[in-house]
This record gives C-alpha cells, structure tokens and sequence, in this order.
C-alpha cells in the first residue's frame, strides 16, 4: 500500500481504425509519463481504436487487431515502468464491451466494462457493445480505483455502486464531443457524482477531430470537497502529471496544471479549426480549395483554413459572374493577401453562357427565374470539383446552418464539396467569429497575427449575387430574427405559439417552417461538417425527407 501516487492524464488524440498508430503513440506517451515520474498513465476512452468507431467496432478482425494490441502493450509493462489505464474494445464471455483495462507488471491486471451506453444525439453505442454489469474498483498497488467511462457518470448508479464497494479515487476515461458550453454540463455532472459520493474524480477527456466530431479535452481533477485540483488545456494535445497523497480523510490531489477557459467565441472558432485540420490530415489531403467570393462565409472558412492548415496549404479561388461587383473581387483579393494565401481567378462567364445555350430551346418560352441562378452556382461546383480532382485539394464547402436550415443553397452548386466548415453555425455566429478573429489569433493558429479580413466584408450586406442588386434580405428574414426562428425550431423543438410568443411574425414562422422541412432532402446529401451546437444537421436531429407535418397551420 502506498501513501502517494503520481497520475499522469493522456489528453490525446488518437485516429479511428489506426490501432497500430495509436498503440505506438499510446508507448510515446507512456515513455514521456516515465520521465516525468508517474506511476499511473491514464488515457481516454477508446484510445486504442479511436472513438466512436461506428460499425467498424463489429468487424472481428478488426476486433482480433485491436485485443492484440492491448495484449502486446500490456506485456510491456514488465519492464518496471509506470502501469497503464487504457481503454479499448474488449471480448469477454461472447460478448464485445467498451472497456477500461489496467495493465502492469507485463499483464492485464483487470477489465472494467462501460455500464451506461449512451443512445441518443450522435451515440449509437447499443448498437454496438454489450451493457457491463456494475463495476467494483481495481486494485492498483493498494489503492482501490474506481473506472466508470464516460456515460458511467451522467448518472449516480454506477458511482454509488463504486463508493459503496471501497473505490477511493474515481478515475473517468471520456470520449465527450464538443457543443457550445457543454463543459459547464460536464462540470454539474462531475460535482454532482463527488457530492454524492464523498470520492475525488479525475474526469480525462480525449481532444481531436473525428468526420463531425470534436473532442475538445478540457480534462479536470475535482478533489472530493468539490475544489478543482487540475485543469488541462481545451483543443490542445497534452500529458498532465497529477500529485496524489493519501490523508486521513482520503486521497487528495495536491498538484495539477491550470490552464485558463477560453471565451465562448474561442471555444466556438478553435472546435471549426480542429475538426478542419484533422478531417483534412487524417484523411490524407495536401490541403484545400474554396470558391472565394468576397463575402462573409467563404472569408471565415479561408480564415480558419489557414489558422489549422497553414497558408501554404489553402488555395482560394474566384469565380466571378457578371453579377460580381468589383467590390466583391477586391474584398476577396486584399482577404486573401491578408491571410497569405494563394488565390485565382477563373470566370464563369464562358461556361454558364454555353449551359444557357445548351438549354435555349429547351427554355425558349421560359422567363429567367432561379434555375439561371442556380446554373451559375453549379458552374462554379464544377469548376472548383475540377480544380480539386486535378490537384488533389479537398473542396472546402462554405455554407452556414441558416442557410442551409431553409435550403438557401444550391444542390450540386456552392453545396459541393468534401467538408464544410461552417455547417453548424448560424449566420449571426459566422459575423461574430469574424469579427472575433480579426482582433484575436487562436494560440495554435498557423494564420496572420493581425486582421484576416478586411471590415468590409463584415460590414456590408450578405448577398449571392446571383442577379441584379441581390440581397439575402430580400428572399429571408433578417438574420437576427431568421437564427432565432431556427434555434427555436431546431436546437429547441418549440412549438410554433411559442416563438410567436417571442415576438416573431406569425406568417413568418409559418414561411421558416415550411422552408426548414422542404430542405431535409438537400441536408441529407450535404458534405459532413463541425458539429457545435446541441442540434447538427446529420447525426443529432434525423427528420424525414417525406414529411407532411406542419405546427403552424
């Protein structure tokens, strides 16, 4: 039995499916704990395969790679180094588990099984894994640890049966997405479960970027009279050593790093950058391209391209019409300049003329209307698939949720693409990320220190200018009003008396929520995107294509 333990947290970003690269950095991590002294090395959920791994997890050979794995890890901690708390899918009597194993002394000393799977928003894990029954603590060198993973802490049952059979500290591995102010719902929970138990918790969470996912990190030791003993950094990759000693009533952490919040608009614009740089990485790209058209949507997209990417790796593009003010094109030529990144221009002049005049008699007897508009819009799709397919650069979408919650986009146009960076922020938070990053710059932002983006482009008002004098205002709401009709149809399912009562005009709620239905078909075949509100469009809210329900009526 000891009196003192050193724990060291592995906030680490691991990639689903690269069980081999992960085990390896899985050594990495326990090498550098080595030298800094721990006993302990803990690491999040799933760390082994990468979370979540979907239906990958049901594949047995995938399954037979990744139990290899913990075994060959677990051998080599014979070597009187520091144990490890890792976590990975496991097999045990005929069935698959999300599991937390101990390993030390060159073996698997123990295995704890996720008792609570989460079905709901973008988990699936019922799906996927076999309940575990309500765990009792490991023994770790005479300590009695508690592992609950994850879910295992939103309710009290798993930490009361942990109390109730001897676990003195609480040790939760996590693979928590991020939302906006979801720490703050992470914090309530934790301190919630050490007010009923009377037990410290370390609450370790993985931080990287996963398709729609961001894990923010945000890891956090809460000694049992509630204090917060440690405090890792949000989006960062980082190895924390943790001070523990045991006093008469109970253990205690004594000694922890503390790292500062981030603002709620940093929060916001770091998540859009780590899921970019990942997606874009782990995926194998060179970097990306993006149509460029001196408005706000692509400007912010460009701007967080390059803080995650680097300018080197983010090629702009105009593709201007004869609808395209000179403005425009300055605006996205000094927003490129400013940011140092490469930008072309290629006219769409040539090809939407010869797409009309393929289609003139066809359209003879027609007058003008949106599909004109649109042809421009698929031009362009065309033109920057293009440009991705002979280079390799991943077009990057630049659509935002207002626009695409009442399908103010154009299918196989500006909605082409292989990520879209912006599809969870609503055009009130695209202006104010703007206007955030023209006067701050992301610690780990690869971009200018100074402004991205000329105050112009903030200012004036949006428009596609797809025809004469074309605003946005003209086809919608007011942006204030429209983002809050949507927050109140989306994130908050109200029904439609209520965001009257709000102050809205009737008819046009009426208009909104007719619009938010009719455009679940282009939602569905849109590119994959940042999830940061509670409400995604993709994994969180899941509506029929064939729809004919209306609240208001």
């Amino acid at each position: 039995m000891t009196d003192n333990l050193r724990i060291a947290l592995a906030q680490a970003n691991p990639t689903v499916g690269d069980i081999q690269g992960n085990l390896e950095l899985a050594r990495q991590i326990r090498s550098e704990a080595w030298e800094m002294g721990a006993d302990l090395v803990v690491y999040p959920e799933l760390f082994l395969i990468g979370y979540p791994p979907e239906d990958l997890v049901l594949k047995t050979a995938f399954q037979d790679d990744a139990i290899k794995a913990a075994q060959t890890l677990a051998a080599e901690t014979a070597d009187n180094g520091p144990a490890l708390l890792i976590s990975t899918c496991w097999r045990e009597g005929g069935h698959l588990y999300n599991s937390a194993l101990l390993m030390d002394e060159g073996r698997i000393l123990a295995a704890r099984h996720k008792h609570d799977l989460p079905n709901y928003g973008v988990f699936d894990e019922k799906r996927l894994f076999a309940q575990g029954p309500l765990p009792g603590p490991v023994n770790f060198r005479g300590v009695r640890i508690g592992v609950p993973i994850c879910e295992d802490i939103w309710k009290p049952d798993v930490i009361e049966c942990l109390q109730e059979t001897g676990a003195e500290i609480l040790i939760v591995p996590n693979g928590s997405p991020f939302e906006v102010d979801k720490s703050d719902t992470r914090l309530n929970h934790v301190v919630a479960r050490v007010t009923e138990s009377g037990l410290p918790l370390v609450y370790l969470n993985q931080v990287g970027g996963q398709d729609e996912l961001v894990f923010d990190g945000g890891s956090f030791v809460l000694n049992a009279d509630r204090t917060v003993a440690a405090q890792m950094p949000e989006f960062e990759s980082a190895i924390s050593l943790t001070e523990w000693t045991r006093k008469p009533e109970g253990w205690v952490c004594i000694r922890g790093q503390d790292a500062p919040p981030r603002s709620r608009n940093e929060a916001i614009y770091r998540a859009c950058m780590l899921g970019l740089r990942d997606y874009v990485n782990k995926n194998g790209f060179p970097g990306v391209v993006l149509g460029m058209s001196g408005g706000i949507d692509s400007a912010l997209s460009a701007a967080m391209a390059v803080d995650a990417l680097g300018p080197d790796r983010v090629w702009c593009v105009m593709l201007p019409s004869k609808y395209t003010s000179q403005s425009s094109l300055d605006d996205a030529a000094d927003a490129a300049k400013m940011m140092g990144c490469r930008i072309d221009t290629v006219s769409i002049a040539e090809s939407v003329d010869a797409l009309e005049g393929s289609l003139g008699n066809l359209f003879a007897e027609k007058q003008p209307d949106i599909t004109e508009e649109n042809i421009q819009s698929r031009a362009r799709g065309l033109l920057l698939m293009a440009i991705s397919n002979k280079f390799g650069h991943m077009l990057l979408t630049t659509g935002n949720k207002s626009e695409m919650s009442v399908g103010y986009a154009t299918i196989y146009g500006d909605m082409a693409g292989g990520y879209s960076v912006l599809k969870d922020l609503y055009k009130t938070t695209v202006f104010a990320l703007s206007d955030w990053r023209n006067h701050h710059k992301p610690s780990d932002g690869l971009g200018p220190d100074g402004p991205v983006m000329p105050q112009n482009i903030i200012d004036k008002p949006p428009s596609a200018e797809l025809r004469p004098d074309q605003k946005d205002e003209d086809s919608l709401p007011p942006y204030d009003a429209l983002d809050d009709i949507l927050e109140c149809l989306v994130e908050k399912e109200m029904a439609f008396e209520g965001i009257v009562a709000r102050g809205h005009d009737p008819a046009t709620v009426k208009r909104i929520e007719h619009l938010l239905y009719i455009a679940e078909y282009k939602r569905r075949q849109a590119p994959p995107g940042v999830k940061i509100t509670t409400k995604n469009f993709c994994r969180d809210r899941r509506y029929p294509i064939t729809n004919r329900f209306r609240d208001a009526v």
